[in-house]
């Protein structure tokens, strides 16, 4: 019987065209597939808690496999050799042994999202976040933000034909506050539709402009219709910031860096 454990990594999201392994194109997924090959000599087939698109970065994602080999989370050498193979821009942080019939994906009790705007121009950060230039009102934004919480189904910002069996979505934090010189858009919910947040700050931000009120932009959720949303914020300042579990499916111990 097979051993499953998760592993918790952080990439930039810059160079790859998203995580799920795709012809013809560079993703996390295919990378950190070959990396496990070679140290482990088995293909083990990796899950990932969802698919960010080309160009999303993720501070922590959660991926799980199957492995012949007992104890790997005993290995205190793995996650370094893995780091050596793998490039600057994916970093593994932890691997631990899991209940056999956990799921990356689907045991996800949340997931927690930031989007940042750059207020001013800075080379330092311009592949981190969407350089806005002009005024923004933003509490009218965190106005339209709290009222999201007050509906389920978010059609209006999910990319079309995406093939998801349900609309229906329970947010449960959404606020914009001001870090630095960014505004900082963060979004918990149990679970995302594709493109939903970036067709979400998209939108929200011509709400800031003033283009539209809060009163359309509930207007736009209850309509249900992906053609009068916004256009999507770049992927660029997107981030995956963390993903809940429930404590029941995991056990063992870890392997830290």
């Amino acid at each position: 019987m097979p051993y499953r454990y998760f592993i918790e990594l952080s990439f930039k999201g810059t160079n790859y065209h998203g995580w799920q392994v795709q012809p013809n194109a560079s993703t996390v997924q295919e990378l950190l597939g070959n990396a496990l090959s070679a140290l482990l000599r088995e293909k083990p087939d990796i899950t990932g808690a969802g698919r960010t698109d080309a160009g999303v970065h993720a501070e922590q994602f959660i991926a799980h496999f199957d492995c012949s080999l007992k104890g790997l989370d005993r290995d205190k050498n793995l996650v370094f050799r893995l780091n050596r193979i793998l490039p600057r821009d994916i970093a593994i942080k932890k691997i631990f042994q899991v209940h056999p019939r956990a799921h990356s994906r689907f045991d996800a009790i949340s997931r927690t999202y930031k989007y940042k705007i750059a207020r001013e121009k800075n080379p330092f950060i311009y592949d981190l976040s969407w350089y806005i230039y002009g005024d923004m009102d933003m509490e009218k934004m965190n106005s339209a933000a709290a009222l999201m919480k007050n509906y389920t189904d978010f059609t209006s910002f999910s990319k079309l034909h995406s093939g998801t069996k349900t609309t229906n979505c329970r947010i449960m934090v959404a606020r914009w506050e001001q870090e630095g010189d960014c505004l900082v858009f963060t979004i918990r919910a149990n679970r995302f539709l594709r493109n939903m947040v970036r067709a979400l700050v998209g939108t929200m931000i011509e709400v800031g402009r003033e283009k539209m009120s809060v009163e359309d932009f509930c207007s736009i959720i209850e309509k249900k219709d992906r053609s009068l949303a916004k256009a999507s914020a770049p992927a660029k300042g997107l981030f995956l910031t963390s993903i809940e579990y429930p404590g029941r499916i995991l056990y063992g111990s870890r392997c830290e860096k």
